[in-house]
């Protein structure tokens, strides 16, 4: 007689709980990045269809969000970003002191004469975030500001988050720098580095954008010691151990090539 199959263990009612509990935390994360990614304030339909959430489950966890003040509802009855999370924006500064030490740096990089320095960070699997931002002297700029959300898998900082983040000692081998000529822009050019913290972990790339025609290859020659010199003291800064000498050396023939 064939036995019959082991019925599936029972969950207990704690562990159903707290799954329960996992899944509306991501909801209500969910409903916060909608509402933090688009160009304009959303209505309850629109976070609806941009999340894939039912209209009544987002208003339920709305009234949590906006209680705690993570998200506000404007009279046009509309939704943007509470003022929770522009405390959380400078926590975040405040604890990773990150503006503290990269902004002189940066500030630095400009009266050298490179091209516009920004800092950048991951933000998930698909999009980094421009975190720090310094205008160049140059009379003509590309278009990256603090706050923008720009693709990962394209550009030089993205490169290096891709490469670095993964804490594999393979990624160090070579030179350190990334280069982009045109890639997430076709009109825009950068080279960017590297910024470590403690433990080896990435905390972001500090990269040098501009228009493209202004990326010669002398002119890239010339910006990528002293960016690098720069990621070097951010991370020296920031309690983290910049690589070898030897890896940091710039390729003696222009990256474009």
């Amino acid at each position: 007689m064939p036995s019959r199959p082991a019925p599936a263990p029972k969950l207990s009612p704690g562990y159903a709980a707290n799954m329960e509990g996992v899944a509306a935390v991501e909801r209500a994360l969910a409903i916060v990045e909608a509402i933090e990614r688009a160009e304009q304030p959303l209505t309850l339909t629109g976070v609806a269809e941009t999340t894939g959430l039912y209209k009544s489950a987002v208003l339920r966890m709305m009234v949590t969000l906006e209680r705690r003040g993570l998200v506000l509802r404007r009279q046009d009855q509309r939704y943007v970003l509470g003022p929770l999370a522009f405390r959380l924006g400078r926590a975040y500064e405040r604890n990773n002191r990150l503006e503290e030490q990269l902004a002189p740096l940066m500030q630095a990089l400009v009266e050298r004469g490179t091209e516009s320095p920004s800092f950048h960070v991951r933000q998930d699997d698909e999009t980094r975030l421009c975190l720090l931002r310094f205008d160049s002297r140059h009379s003509t700029l590309d278009r990256v500001r603090a706050g923008d959300l720009l693709p990962l898998k394209r550009g030089a900082a993205g490169k290096v988050l891709l490469r670095f983040g993964t804490g594999d000692a393979e990624a160090f081998g070579g030179e350190l720098a990334e280069y982009s000529f045109g890639e997430r822009d076709p009109l825009c050019g950068a080279v960017a580095g590297p910024v470590f913290g403690p433990g080896g972990q990435l905390l972001g790339a500090l990269s040098l954008s501009g228009p493209l025609d202004r990326f010669t290859e002398s002119a890239v020659k010339k910006m990528v010691k002293p960016l690098l010199e720069a990621c070097e003291a951010a991370t020296r800064q920031l309690g983290g151990v910049w690589p070898a000498a030897e890896r940091t050396a710039r390729r003696t023939s222009s990256p474009r090539h």
